[in-house]
This record gives structure tokens, C-alpha cells and sequence, in this order.
């Protein structure tokens, strides 16, 4: 089952995007590289819950 996830930004706290996961494979939180545009570079960006 896919489920809808965000990507938190560590350093300032924004939800910068949005993905979807398989939840039976991938049972550990996606932690990835990813531009920040409040910061204007790359930063890590680790899984958050959606409110649907």
C-alpha cells in the first residue's frame, strides 16, 4: 500500500515536498538530499506524516 508523505527540511522546518511511499518495503523513514528554497541549498530532509 502507497501511502502520502512529506519531506521536512532539518535546518529551517519547512515541508518542502511531498511524496509517495510503499509502506510494506520501505518500513524506515525516507531520509533524503534535497534543495531548500528558504535557505537556498541542499539540505536533509526526513519523513513526515500528511494530513490527509
Amino acid at each position: 500500500m502507497r501511502i502520502k508523505v512529506g519531506l521536512k527540511c532539518e535546518e529551517c522546518g519547512d515541508i518542502n515536498y511531498s511524496t509517495y511511499k510503499n509502506s510494506k518495503n520501505t518500513t524506515e523513514k525516507l531520509e533524503l538530499k534535497k534543495y531548500c528554497p528558504r535557505l537556498k541549498k541542499h539540505t536533509l530532509h526526513k519523513e513526515v506524516k500528511l494530513k490527509s
